[in-house]
């Protein structure tokens, strides 16, 4: 028996802030706005750009942990599956297509500028303490 995948892989910039909200037995829902840009140059050598516009859904415990730091404007890559579905709205039936995220992963936000407090962000964004006494500078080479 083949089995099929479902499985999309997005890096972008929320276009707004998440919206948390409870499902009816409960559960936390995130919802994302994420922008996705596609740059190229043209057959007359003109820079164009397209932004597409993503619904993503994070749910359950995931949901709850990033609505505390999320903001507007944040790059973040998301891994997940297309979820379709269908719906009325004023006598007409609508479609939509989401993002149902597994796995979220916080990028260097656009435009990020350090908080004047760790507690904004807790320690988003903070540099790791050099293993065994080395310097920062050498903690974070690469070795290749």
């Amino acid at each position: 028996m083949e089995h099929g995948i479902n499985q999309v892989s997005l890096l972008g910039h929320l276009g707004a802030d998440p919206e948390l909200k409870l499902s009816a037995d409960g559960q936390a829902i995130l919802k994302l706005r994420l922008a996705t840009t596609s740059k190229w140059v043209d057959k007359n050598n003109v820079k164009q750009e397209k932004t597409e516009w993503h619904r993503v859904a994070v749910f359950g415990r995931l949901a709850e942990a990033l609505a505390k730091f999320l903001r507007k404007g944040m790059g973040v890559y998301v891994n997940g599956r297309l979820s379709y579905s269908s719906y009325e709205k004023d006598g007409q039936k609508r479609y939509s297509t989401d993002v149902i995220a597994e796995d979220v992963v916080v990028t260097t936000p656009k435009g990020y500028v350090p908080a004047t407090s760790r507690s904004d962000f807790g320690d988003y964004g903070a540099r790791p303490s050099a293993p065994n006494g080395a310097s920062a500078a050498v903690a974070t080479e690469i070795p290749f």
